[in-house]
């Protein structure tokens, strides 16, 4: 890798889809190809909506793909709201500050972790089918959603691929604030971000079609590798 760190990019305000904003994601990422030429890359797309994202970039950068899973850990009363994240391993990021905000006992958070543990499970089967994960160690990561907001399922997903002990991990996303990209740039080697708009509500916001990423289409996409012979492993 040539400079850690932040590097904003600008591009239009929307996207069309999922696929559209990988394409142009990867566009973002074309400087890291002289690096990436004579090193093992993989391209993690967060389960769902960063696996079509992920797609293209993998297909751009002719390196392979794989699926990591990560679950929002929602607010009880408002799922949107994220009070933390976890992956897979038992790595758990929790926002402290949510968490202390609006008073989140305990026994909710133990609840919502168990409960997202269960889902986390069922993905690894229903994705993977019982193929084994890729091989994370002394590769170059990137690690691909289709936009971050509050940054705490990235910023999990980066601690559970930094265990493993990569050359490097890198963060690409469409679209997210900038402040959640600087938190990030703080843990990651790199973080690579479309664009980081000044005002920024939502991630779907900035999509013209943002539907709800199904199973079947993780499992399509997976099956479908962008890089044909290149292998995960």
């Amino acid at each position: 890798m040539t400079r850690p760190g932040l590097h904003p990019r600008t591009s239009a305000p929307a996207f069309l889809d999922r696929s559209d904003a990988g394409r142009r994601l990867a566009e973002c990422l074309s400087e890291y190809l002289p690096d990436l030429k004579d090193t093992a890359t993989l391209v993690l797309g967060l389960a769902r909506g960063g696996v079509p994202v992920g797609w293209e970039v993998a297909a751009t950068l002719r390196a392979p793909l794989d699926v990591f899973m990560v679950r929002k850990l929602g607010v009880p009363r408002w799922p949107e709201l994220a009070m933390g994240a976890l992956a897979g391993g038992g790595h758990v990021v929790v926002n402290n500050d949510v968490v202390a905000d609006l008073r989140i006992s305990d026994e909710e958070l133990r609840s919502a972790i168990e409960c997202e543990q269960a889902e986390l499970h069922r993905r690894e089967v229903a994705y993977r089918g019982g193929r084994p994960a890729a091989e994370l160690h002394g590769r170059v990561v990137i690690i691909v959603d289709d936009g971050i907001a509050t940054g705490a399922s990235m910023l999990v997903a980066v601690r559970a691929v930094q265990a493993a002990e990569p050359a490097a991990t890198v963060v690409a996303v469409p679209v997210g604030p900038q402040s959640a990209c600087r938190k990030l740039a703080q843990e990651a080697d790199d973080v690579v971000c479309a664009t980081m708009p000044t005002a920024f509500d939502t991630v779907g916001r900035h999509y013209r079609d943002f539907h709800q990423v199904s199973d079947d289409e993780v499992r399509d996409l997976l099956a479908t590798p962008p890089s044909p012979g290149l292998p995960l492993d």
